[in-house]
């Protein structure tokens, strides 16, 4: 499995099965043409979030809107954002969730090879 699989399959059973989006079974219920933001922009998250290292949310986040939502089409060009504005936007409302995520992924993936397998 790709390493971008596995963070995009760690989000989704930490995110999706409680995203207010889905049917609380991990299926995503946005209607055509509305976009996921956390998947359309998994590459920019999972950089973003492994470029930082702190026990604090917020420099996360500053690196979130550095990394992430600075290419995001919603967001206007002096830096707001309606759907964060409005709480609609499903990687800023379970952010932390996310970060989550990506360090367990992240931990397993730097582990050594005979570590592997040994907490089963």
């Amino acid at each position: 499995m790709e390493q971008l699989d596995r963070y995009w399959e760690a989000v989704r059973r930490m995110v999706c099965e409680k995203c207010i989006d889905g049917d609380g079974t991990g299926n995503c219920r946005l209607t055509p043409g509305q976009e996921c933001a956390l998947q359309n922009h998994l590459p920019e998250v999972v950089r973003t979030v492994l470029s930082v290292k702190s026990s604090q949310v917020q420099p996360y986040v500053d690196a979130l809107r550095v990394g992430a939502c600075s290419v995001c089409n919603q967001q206007a060009p002096d830096g707001t954002c309606t759907l964060r504005t409005q709480l609609d936007c499903g990687l800023d409302r379970y952010f932390p969730l996310v970060i989550e995520a990506i360090e367990a992924v992240n931990l397993e993936l730097e582990k050594p090879a005979d570590q592997l397998g040994s907490n089963q």
